[in-house]
């Protein structure tokens, strides 16, 4: 429905494109608490605060308006709901406007779109929104304005701006100059019942950064008491000097540089921080005011590394990470984000220049910030300027002294990482200053097995050698780190390459592993987090382990338990970070190497040539990494399907869910991805499971014989084997009509449903379709120590043997059979051979291939290129192949053309072997059991009398 609402109605409606969030939020942020800057878990209402910002921010542009303002006083009462704010100076004229019969200050708190800014260099508020704003979100909006004896206004809004009095104009005897505005915020639209203490807290703390930038000629009170910040000097002493939690200050460069730059450089704990303010605004996520300060310190920096030590590769980042920088500036017509939190406006365009020249930076050197930063990168524990490798985060002490207690921690990628720097900024200096962090970015090389030359070739492995300072056969005493730390996510995969890690360790340098202490540890974080409606929580480090104390619950208290599930690490919080780390103990666990039973414990995982043992293995097992099998095991879950629908997890959670909305009208492949992991508990990646929903929704030659979806869009063609096809974001899909006749609704109340996160129901164990699936559309699949490969069969064969069966007659016999298939499919020893289609034409010296063999190679064409320019079999390629339909005409020499026919078969792959003897698939019937099955019709069987069962 298409709807006009006025500008007014649309803030009230859409209030965080205006002031940002209505709701709580909690995270860290640094407060004004007992005279001094605290960062600590901070529990606010963004909203309101903006709205606060806005009516402070008015006084202090009166600052820039009229110099003789020398007074802000601010009052808080949390009690009575009220704040007020008032400055001293010129105001807003008591004067009325005769075109609109309004009295200015009237127009300019009451009126959307007003301000005497907009043409202002200087001040923070341009958009003539600001004030109203505050209105708005207020039940309760007061203004008053005192000019001389003669001119007084007092004007009171309710009900968010939709009321007002009338302004009520008298004399007074005060001849001081004024404005107050009092606000009782709307505390129903911001869903608290009071305002809170840390809200309250950064609003002090706004109010002292706004005395530190009008400096000492403004007097700035709260609630009665009179602010002793009267400089930026004194304010960045709030957060440098010493403190409750630390006896000495920081060292810092402070830099008046000119009437509308002062800045101030410190050091920080391996994250670069900013705070700055533009014409008083706190642009709290910084902008390119502060990436012009930040680049000629580090540009003075790093020259001068490059002085000392010519031959070391001075990363911008790595020096950045160690600066924080605070940064005071006025500039003319400045231009923010929507929520002033970022300056987006060029450098160019700032109005003033900031030029820290050699000579400033150079006099600071004995103070001392300027000279730490360098005699850090030139130290030789800055050695992550001298690896030169690309997102390690190298520790401090690696390689010195005290390499031994130095801890490298492993991560799967940058989201882990950004976890682990958060945590580690809440730990001593001395304690951070041993652990580096280098990010994986994906699974390491299975080295058993692997050639020396392989090996070498590794990109990744090479650069933990280096980090580590190893080399390949050597036996160490020492080496830059005195341990290693494993840290992934708590998922199947997580494990695997915790699995993979080990295994590089005891190929390479097995006595690493033997090392006591413990060389290899690992660092464990939740999975699953449960929290009782009570408030009791109870953490999980595994899933057998949620397993294990689900089955404990008394059955009226399973509904009270709600379940948030980490699927990766960056799902935690900055919070959850710094309580990791603080109680690292607990999180800790060391790899300890028992006897050389561990040794072939491992070998039996990674070796490639013990598929077989594997397969023992996973059914007994006491493997020293319990958790390893585990991902084994799932490995084999997403790999192989059930026999009884063919399906693998991911294909029956996009079922389950296209079937739940039943989806009969197209939608977006990335919109039904999206809903299929929020709605069935998916803990996977998001583009794996787009490209199941993109398989299941293929239609040519050798896709499926049904296809459950519908494909709508590019979805891939034949010659590509389907690596064609369009990104999720741009491809459509529904559910096919002859999906839900192979899968009954009438059968949904017979399956087993299972519950996922917070007890919904998701999808069931299996489906029981009306005829086997799994031999319509085959399947295939590769896992640990098992793999698949069921052909596919014609839909009418498999019909009429399940009648056959029914009535009791002998089953006959199936060919594979792939709907549109041109070859022929004929049998032989242990499978059967399919054979594409091609037309020779002597007398044109042409070979025109119309069909291509089931199984195809994925790029065929990239083999065709190949035979044409490295091997010159064919002169010429034409390809006027569609998605659907193959049509490739080859030029051959005359020479050429006379290979015999069989001949060209296998020049040009035209042959492939199907198997019929690989067909393992997940039994029912049992626990976690995979079953061989000799031939299609044993499945067929199974299928027909397990759905009779069923029944």
């Amino acid at each position: 429905m298409y709807q006009e609402k006025s500008l007014h109605e649309h803030i009230l409606l859409r209030p965080d494109a205006y002031i940002g969030s209505i709701k709580e939020h909690t995270q860290p942020l640094w407060v004004f608490e007992k005279g001094e800057m605290v960062y600590r878990r901070t529990t606010y209402v963004p909203g309101l605060c903006k709205i606060f910002e806005e009516i402070l921010m008015n006084a202090v542009d009166n600052k820039r308006t009229d110099p003789s303002m020398d007074s802000i006083i601010v009052k808080i009462d949390v009690d009575q709901n009220t704040i007020s704010v008032r400055n001293n100076g010129n105001g807003v004229p008591v004067a009325q406007l005769e075109e609109k019969n309004v009295y200015i200050p009237e127009l300019v708190f009451g009126c959307l779109l007003t301000s005497s800014h907009f043409d202002d260099n200087t001040t923070g508020g341009r958009t003539g929104y600001g004030a109203k704003l505050t209105n708005i979100f207020s039940t309760r909006f007061t203004i008053e304005t005192n000019l001389n004896r003669y001119e007084h206004e007092k004007i009171v809004f309710t009900r968010n701006m939709k009321e007002k009095s009338t302004p009520v104009v008298t004399t007074c005897e005060s001849i001081d100059k004024w404005t107050e505005v009092t606000f009782e915020p709307d505390l129903e639209m911001f869903h608290i019942s009071k305002i809170g203490k840390d809200t309250v807290a950064l609003m002090e703390k706004r109010i002292v950064e706004c005395a530190a930038c009008l400096g000492e000629t403004v007097k700035v009170t709260i609630n009665d008491t009179l602010l002793e910040v009267n400089s930026f000097n004194d304010y960045v002493d709030l957060y440098l000097g010493a403190n409750s939690s630390r006896n000495d200050p920081l060292p810092r460069m402070t830099v008046k540089v000119n009437d509308k730059w002062e800045i101030c450089v410190s050091l920080s704990k391996d994250k670069f921080q900013q705070i700055s303010f533009v014409n008083s605004i706190a642009t709290t996520k910084g902008g390119p005011h502060v990436d012009y300060v930040t680049t000629q310190i580090i540009d003075f920096i790093t020259n001068s590394v490059k002085k000392k030590m010519n031959y070391a590769k001075v990363e911008t980042d790595n020096v950045k990470k160690h600066m924080w920088v605070f940064v005071n500036c006025v500039i003319d017509h400045p231009v923010f984000d929507w929520l002033k939190e970022t300056l987006i406006f060029p450098e160019s365009s700032f109005g003033s220049k900031c030029k820290l020249s050699k000579d400033i930076l150079k006099k600071d050197e004995n103070p001392g910030m300027v000279k730490q930063l360098l005699s850090w990168a030139t130290s030789k524990h800055g050695k992550d300027l001298d690896l030169g490798i690309e997102k390690l985060v190298d520790a401090n002490k690696a390689g010195g002294e005290d390499s031994k207690l130095c801890t490298l921690i492993l991560t799967e990628g940058d989201s882990a990482k950004t976890l682990v720097m958060t945590g580690l900024s809440f730990l001593s200096d001395e304690s951070r200053e041993l652990y580096g962090v280098f990010p994986l970015q994906g699974k390491l090389m299975n080295v058993r097995g692997a050639s020396e030359d392989k090996i070498n070739k590794n990109k990744k492995i090479q650069q933990l050698k280096t980090i580590l300072g190893l080399e390949n056969g050597k036996e160490y005493g020492n080496l830059r780190y005195g341990h290693v730390m494993i840290m992934t996510d708590q998922d199947h995969d997580g494990f695997h390459i915790k699995g993979l890690i080990i295994n590089l360790f005891h190929v390479m340098w097995p006595e690493l592993l033997e090392r006591d202490p413990s060389f290899l540890c690992e660092f464990v974080t939740p999975i699953v987090k449960a929290t009782h409606e009570d408030g009791k929580k109870e953490t999980f480090f595994s899933m057998p382990e949620l397993k294990k104390w689900k089955n404990n619950l008394l059955p009226n208290d399973i509904p009270r338990w709600t379940y948030k599930t980490y699927k990766g690490l960056g799902t935690s919080s900055d919070e959850e970070a710094q309580t990791y780390f603080e109680n690292i103990s607990i999180h800790k666990r060391d790899f300890l190497w028992q006897n050389e039973d561990d040794g072939k414990a491992i070998d039996l995982a990674f070796n490639s040539d013990k598929p077989e043992d594997r397969r023992t293995w996973l059914k007994n097992y006491t493997f020293i990494n319990k958790e390893l099998i585990l991902f084994s095991k799932e490995d084999n879950r997403r790999s192989i399907p059930e026999m009884i629908d063919g399906l693998k997890p991911g294909q029956r959670k996009t079922l389950f869910c296209s079937l739940a909305r039943d989806w009969k009208t197209e939608c977006k492949v990335s919109v039904l991805t999206a809903h299929a992991i929020d709605r069935s508990d998916y803990n996977h990646g998001e583009q794996s499971l787009a490209s199941t929903i993109i398989k299941m929704a293929q239609d040519y030659v050798g896709s499926s014989n049904v296809n459950l979806l519908l494909p709508m869009g590019q979805f891939g063609s034949q010659i590509f084997g389907g690596q064609d096809a369009a990104s999720a974001r741009y491809l459509y899909t529904m559910i096919s009509p002859a999906t839900r006749a192979l899968f009954h609704k009438d059968d949904d109340v017979l399956l087993a449903w299972m519950d996922g996160d917070n007890q919904r129901m998701i999808e069931p164990k299996w489906y029981i379709p009306i005829i086997p699936t799994v031999l319509v559309n085959g399947c295939e699949g590769i896992g640990t120590g098992w793999s698949t490969f069921v052909p596919k069969y014609s839909t009418k064969d498999v019909i009429k043997n399940i009648m056959r069966l029914m009535s009791g007659e002998a089953l006959e016999p199936m060919v594979p059979s792939y709907r549109g298939f041109k070859g022929t499919i004929t049998e032989t020893e242990g499978g059967f051979i399919t054979k594409g289609v091609f037309e020779k034409n002597i007398q044109n010296s042409t070979i025109r291939i119309t069909e291509l063999p089931i199984k195809h190679l994925s790029n065929y064409k990239k083999f065709l290129h190949v035979l044409k320019t490295e091997e010159k079999f064919i002169k010429e390629i034409r390809d006027n192949s569609s998605r659907s339909s193959i049509d490739i005409l080859l030029t051959l020499s005359r020479e050429n053309m006379e290979i015999a026919d069989e001949d060209i078969y296998t020049k040009l792959k035209l042959r492939t072997k199907i198997l019929t003897t690989n067909m393992n698939l997940f039994d029912p019937t049992s626990q976690e059991e995979i079953k061989k099955y000799g031939s299609p019709l044993d499945s067929k069987i199974n299928s027909v009398f397990l759905r009779l069962e069923i029944y």
